[in-house]
């Protein structure tokens, strides 16, 4: 049952608590997945309802469902509408509510288990981002999806050790060849098409682009290198980048370039999937 512009009932409060535990299959359960788990986020951030390490569970959870709903066929704007009846449906309910305490509760029960969950995979049509939340003192993956460029494993997503934040990185470990001396992240840019980019598997065209260059590079902690290899390097990108990855929409392709002297350029592909919502579970914080 959606949410609508009818009062905003005990019926309505019990199906939309069901709605947020549950998946979404269809082009319509999943644009409702959406609204009713936009609401409750929406509804948070004006009366503070839950601790800051379950509103963020919500924000994954909210993340997640937009990206099933785009999936689903579900377009840009027409979600873009819904998140904003959302927050006009969350602005008109009282905080002192009785059926928004009762929302609280209810949401509380459902996602307090997920705020101990430690890590987590979101699968993608291709490829699937890891998101771990254990907290290590070395360097370790804390969200991250994995390829090869030829013979060369190359892994893309957030590093970090101990309490510290993390940064956003590329670890490539070339095999044969001379090493880059520079690299950088491309994408669709939504100022230049507004639409996402479905065609075939590649990247939007290069009129349509935008580019965030590595800040710098390092050697590769061990612990961040694929399974066999000894050496690698880590290139870090700006937190700016994260933001327009986090816009895409889940079915497109992004890439990292890594350039050489010779003037050759290694492109290796990344499926933007739920890199949204893997970054939102990395909020609720370290275990």
């Amino acid at each position: 049952m959606k949410i609508g512009q009818k009062a905003f009932g005990t019926q309505a409060v019990i199906a939309a608590c069901l709605a947020l535990a549950a998946p979404a299959t269809s082009w319509a359960g999943a644009a409702d997945a959406f609204y009713e788990r936009a609401f409750v986020v929406a509804a948070n951030a004006r009366c503070q309802l839950f601790r800051p390490e379950l509103g963020a569970a919500l924000n994954a959870a909210t993340a997640q469902a937009r990206g099933a709903a785009l999936r689903s066929g579900v377009s840009e704007a027409d979600l873009n509408a819904t998140a904003a009846r959302a927050r006009s449906r969350a602005h008109a309910v009282a905080c002192d509510s009785p059926d928004l305490q009762t929302v609280r509760g209810r949401v509380d029960g459902a996602f307090s288990g997920w705020t101990r969950t430690s890590r987590m995979t979101f699968p993608g049509e291709n490829k699937a981002w890891v998101a771990d939340r254990v907290r290590q003192e070395r360097q370790t993956w804390r969200l991250v999806q994995s390829t090869v460029v030829g013979a060369s494993p190359v892994a893309f997503g957030y590093a970090g050790q101990g309490v510290g934040g993390s940064d956003l990185t590329a670890v490539v470990s070339f095999a044969g060849r001379s090493r880059p001396y520079a690299a950088r992240l491309v994408m669709r840019d939504p100022a230049r098409a507004a639409r996402p980019w479905l065609a075939g598997n590649g990247l939007a065209p290069a009129a349509s682009r935008a580019s965030v260059w590595a800040t710098g590079y390092q050697a590769a902690d061990a612990s961040l290198l694929a399974e066999g290899r000894r050496a690698g390097e880590a290139w870090r990108f700006p937190a700016t980048a994260a933001t327009q990855l986090a816009r895409l929409d889940p079915r497109e392709t992004f890439a990292v370039e890594f350039h050489f002297r010779d003037g050759t350029v290694a492109t290796v592909p990344f499926e933007a999937g739920d890199f949204a919502a893997g970054s939102a579970f990395l909020a609720m914080g370290m275990l």
